[in-house]
């Protein structure tokens, strides 16, 4: 036939008789589709950058509700009645401050005092500073001041630091130093290091798409259509999960904003690859393109529905989580994919539909039905076919020895220190925060700035304050008063101390449902493991002294974060490899085979972990990794990596069915080798890109799952399960009867 006719209709009379929709149907359905689509994209993409009016960074309200810390940072802005994030000011200089310098940081933070949210160097106002602003307070040595700058939790909390920060820079007196730090200059530098999520990750990610595609396909258009797919399914999912947090259905995060946008561009674009290889088959046998349109998505949507389904079921078991940060992520990250699968199952089959063999330019695939009979469906030559007559040769040997490579990799597992990394070191690259943290560390105690927080009963005040001041790891005690200029009283073993001159009277505690709230400066960095470490002891003391006391503040945070990232770990792990077991099984319709699946993705999971951590304790030097690191790598690598075998093994079974399961499993290595290989090059680099954003803990799920899914793709799915399951034989069907189809077919 003339290939410039190929998308002329068949003369076959099957094709021109059997299951075709009336020729208006067929070109009005496509159209609505597309129509649909474009509609969905056409809203959802401005949501982009209002992704930040409907998500929190602040990791206390991501706790369980039963944590220590949740209960008391749900009852601070009761005590100092009102919604702010203390920012700590520290003016720092190599030699001891004059009574001018004192004088002029002074009347600065008394200029930001005056007035309505404070008031810059130049005359101008700093929206978002609250009242209540403290006088300045040198340290010990005489090189250091410090003051508290309360900011309004619903302000910006980047531009408020960034303007406050300049505003005391300008006018500081020579030889001095400002940082901006705290809980609010933490939080900012996490905003800022958030804010390449919608421009520079979603760029970076679809460059590297889009490459690797033309690479892969040696066209513009089909790469043009594929990466629309992906980018319409994301801008549905993200328009869903934007109302969804609007709601407080769900919360969201720059972190889970950021695994959303990576996920649904890998996984729309996997399941976009396998559907476009299938088409590309189906126009080598027929000139019709509603039927190869029809048949490429009937071929491709059983893997598609099983791959996705397996991701959103492991995505799903997060929901069993204690930690609301890992348990919002699986119904966020579920919506994705669903809009992933309806993307590559619905737009891209329309839009390929109206290019037809076009789509393929200048590569289009011929009508060659005689060459295929020819190739029994097996394409011949090339690299699979090299990979399929080794396998053929020598099965043992191969996954013998591929699962000792992988086995010793995965021993680097016990390097990996994931028990918590300090809030100073969250994130990568420079950062001002952590300078001034250093600085205050430097001249006053380390915790100052950020107090352990205790809720005790009225009653028991005295009592808890003598815990606390009886503790070296204590510098001091307050507590919250509303009576005080400053907001606290400080409390001795005497009680509580009275401002003013002798015989002004002691000021009353704020009692809040007939509680005091106590605060007390650590004498290490609040982030530090010397904290964490009193603020344990102080809680198993207080327990005994005062039944009923709470702690929480920033180390209390991190404790009760990292304790409850542990849990989960724990327990999630196990669930979702017997849900992903479940599902194989019944796809499968085998007992044998989905066991053996499950096992290579968990040995290369264990590989991909191990050699992680020799990466990020030799060559990256990272301070650790949060507990929830191994959670989150083997979510994604064994719900997507099991996608390749999934690919994989249902075309093996496919083919086992008409020519035996050894000639099955090479049939279906060589048919979807190159289909799978891009799939997963494309999964790695979306995956990559997430070390874009300078944070450690996506830099650190970026490499795991980059490298975990190459060593899927080229050693797991390539050599181990194909040499495993032809060694095996038919028996990898058990109990099916296609276990026990006669010896012949073998």
């Amino acid at each position: 036939m003339n290939p410039k006719h190929a998308d002329a209709p068949s003369t076959s009379a099957a094709e021109t008789t059997r299951g075709r929709l009336p020729k208006w149907l067929r070109i009005l359905l496509p159209a609505l589709l597309i129509l649909v689509w474009f509609a969905g994209a056409g809203i959802g993409g401005p949501y982009f950058g209002k992704v930040s009016e409907v998500s929190s960074n602040d990791p206390t309200a991501y706790l369980p509700e039963s944590a220590d810390a949740t209960q008391v940072r749900k009852l601070l802005t009761e005590f100092n009645d009102s919604d702010t994030i203390p920012a700590i000011v520290v003016f720092a200089s190599e030699d001891e401050l004059t009574d001018a310098d004192l004088a002029s940081i002074g009347a600065q933070l008394e200029q930001l005092s005056a007035g309505d949210g404070g008031s810059a160097a130049d005359g101008g106002t700093i929206d978002g500073i609250a009242t209540g602003i403290s006088p300045a307070l040198p340290s010990d040595d005489g090189k250091a001041v410090q003051a508290f700058v309360p900011i309004d939790a619903n302000a910006d909390i980047s531009d408020v630091v960034g303007a406050l920060g300049d505003s005391l820079r300008s006018a500081a007196p020579p030889g001095v130093s400002v940082y901006v730090t705290g809980p609010a200059g933490f939080s900012s530098d996490l905003s800022a290091a958030f804010s390449g999520i919608d421009g520079l990750l979603l760029g970076v990610a679809l460059i590297a798409v889009f490459i690797i595609l033309i690479i892969v396909y040696r066209s513009l258009l089909l790469p043009v259509a594929v990466l629309s797919t992906s980018l319409f399914a994301l801008c549905v999912a993200l328009l869903t999960v934007w109302w969804l947090a609007k709601a407080g259905v769900i919360l969201l995060s720059g972190q889970t904003q950021g695994i959303l946008f990576i996920l649904v561009i890998g996984a729309a674009t996997d399941y976009s690859l396998l559907y476009v290889s299938r088409f590309r088959e189906e126009l080598r046998v027929t000139t019709d393109k509603w039927q190869a349109t029809m048949r490429a998505v009937r071929g491709s949507f059983e893997p598609i529905v099983a791959s996705g389904g397996t991701v959103i079921a492991g995505l799903l078991c997060l929901l069993l989580s204690d930690l609301k940060s890992n348990s919002t992520l699986g119904p966020v990250a579920a919506i994705g994919i669903v809009f992933a699968m309806l993307a590559a199952l619905t737009l891209l089959p329309a839009l390929l539909f109206a290019f037809g063999r076009a789509a393929f330019w200048p590569r289009r695939p011929k009508f060659e039905p005689e060459v295929v009979e020819a190739e029994h469906g097996m394409p011949t030559g090339g690299v699979w076919s090299k990979f399929a007559a080794l396998i053929k040769r020598r099965p043992r040997a191969i996954w013998v020895t591929t699962a000792i490579v992988l086995a010793v990799g995965a021993l680097g597992v016990t390097q990996l220190n994931a028990v918590g990394v300090p809030q100073s070191d969250l994130v990568i690259g420079a950062s001002e925060a952590r300078d001034g943290q250093a600085a205050l560390g430097g001249h006053f105690p380390g915790g100052s700035g950020s107090p352990a927080q205790i809720l005790v009963p009225e009653s028991d005040l005295q009592t808890a304050a003598d815990v606390l001041l009886g503790h070296s790891g204590i510098d001091g005690v307050s507590v919250m008063s509303q009576d005080s200029p400053s907001g606290s009283a400080p409390v001795t073993a005497d009680g509580i101390s009275a401002f003013g001159p002798p015989g002004t009277p002691a000021p009353a505690p704020t009692v809040v449902d007939g509680k005091v709230m106590l605060q007390a400066t650590l004498t290490a960095a609040a982030d530090s493991d010397a904290a964490a470490d009193t603020v344990r002891t102080l809680r198993a003391k207080l327990s005994d002294a005062v039944p009923g006391a709470l702690v929480g503040g920033v180390t209390a945070t991190a404790i009760d974060t990292n304790t409850a990232s542990i849990h989960d770990r724990n327990l999630i792990i196990p669930v979702v490899l017997a849900v992903i077991l479940v599902i194989l099984m019944l796809l499968l319709r085998s007992v044998v085979a989905p066991i053996l699946l499950v096992l290579t993705t968990v040995l290369s999971f264990g590989t991909a972990l191990g050699v992680s951590a020799l990466v990020f304790n030799g060559i990256f030097q990272f301070p650790g990794a949060d507990p929830a690191v191994p959670l989150f790598g083997f979510i994604f690598l064994v719900a997507l990596g099991i996608d390749y075998n999934i690919f994989l093994m249902t075309r093996v079974r496919e083919e086992s069915v008409k020519h035996g399961t050894r000639e099955g499993i090479l049939r279906g290595l060589t048919i979807t080798g190159g289909v799978i290989t891009s799939a997963g090059l494309v999964l790695a680099a979306t995956f990559a890109a997430l070390a874009v954003i300078p944070i450690l803990f996506l830099v650190q799920i970026a490499f795991i799952v980059a490298f975990g899914v190459l060593i899927d793709t080229f050693i797991v799915r390539s050599l181990l399960v194909p040499a495993l399951g032809y060694d095996i034989g038919r028996k990898i069907w058990w109990p099916s009867k296609l276990a026990k189809a006669p010896k012949v077919a073998e």
